[in-house]
This record gives C-alpha cells, sequence and structure tokens, in this order.
C-alpha cells in the first residue's frame, strides 16, 4: 500500500521519519537489513532517489549502517536508537503542548486528560474509532 504524504514537507523528509519511527518502535529490530531502496519506493510509490536520499539523512544521524554490498542494517547501538526515539517523542509533546494551549489547557488540565485516555489508544482502538467514524460519514 502507498505510503500517504503532506505536500507542504519534502517527501524525504517524511519518508525518513517513517523509516525512523519503524526502527524506534521496533518493527525493524537491531542488526536488520532493510528493504532495498527499489523496495522501499514500490511500497511507498515515490521515486527511488527520494529513498535514498532519505537513506542518506538516517546513515548521517547512525541509525542506519550500509554494509557494502550486503545492504543497509538497522544500527546495533542502543544509544543512537533510544536519541532517535527521544528526539520524536520531543517533537511529538512540543505539537500536542501547543495544540492544548491553542485549546486553552493548564498544563495540569492536558496532563489529567491524557492520562485519562493513557492505555485506551492502541492501534487497534484507533482503527476501530477511525472505521466507526467512516461509517457514520458514508451514512
Amino acid at each position: 500500500m502507498a505510503w500517504t504524504f503532506d505536500q507542504t514537507i519534502p517527501i524525504y523528509l517524511q519518508a525518513a521519519y517513517r523509516i525512523r519511527s519503524d526502527i524506534v518502535c521496533g518493527r525493524y529490530c537491531k542488526n536488520e537489513k532493510l528493504p532495498s531502496v527499489r523496495e522501499f519506493a514500490l511500497t511507498a510509490s515515490i521515486n527511488p532517489n527520494t529513498i535514498q536520499r532519505a537513506f542518506g539523512l538516517l546513515e548521517e544521524e547512525g541509525l542506519v549502517v550500509t554494509q557494502g554490498t550486503a545492504g543497509r542494517f538497522v544500527t546495533s547501538d542502543n544509544t543512537v536508537i533510544t536519541r532517535a526515539r527521544e528526539s520524536i517523542a520531543k517533537q511529538l509533546v512540543e505539537g500536542f503542548a501547543a495544540k492544548m494551549t491553542e485549546l486553552g489547557y493548564s498544563p495540569e488540565e492536558a496532563a489529567r486528560l491524557t492520562k485519562s485516555y493513557w492505555g485506551k489508544t492502541s492501534p487497534t482502538n484507533i482503527l476501530k474509532k477511525e472505521a466507526q467514524s467512516d461509517e457514520s460519514a458514508d451514512s
């Protein structure tokens, strides 16, 4: 299935973000061989040069390591993966805090609301809610 992209952000940055997220979430494990540029490009329905550029960025970060003709692999360095995970979390929290402030929530109210949803937002629950929203929109 093709990936979806925000046209206001360079696609290579979005591809790098997606692969980075897949690494820190454990979809790709330490030392695991990653799909080839061509495979990623086909999956994402984008130009291989765009994926190549995304890989270049991930290699600069140390998350991805090229091993000659064997291909690209996820780093074995836990510190690099942890740093990437924390960076993603920080971006999400900053965005959340900005939106909650915009809505008029205090930090305490936002924390209380967040805590009340903790554990209720598994990927399965989110997909169910989206499906229910789609069904009610179709009616």
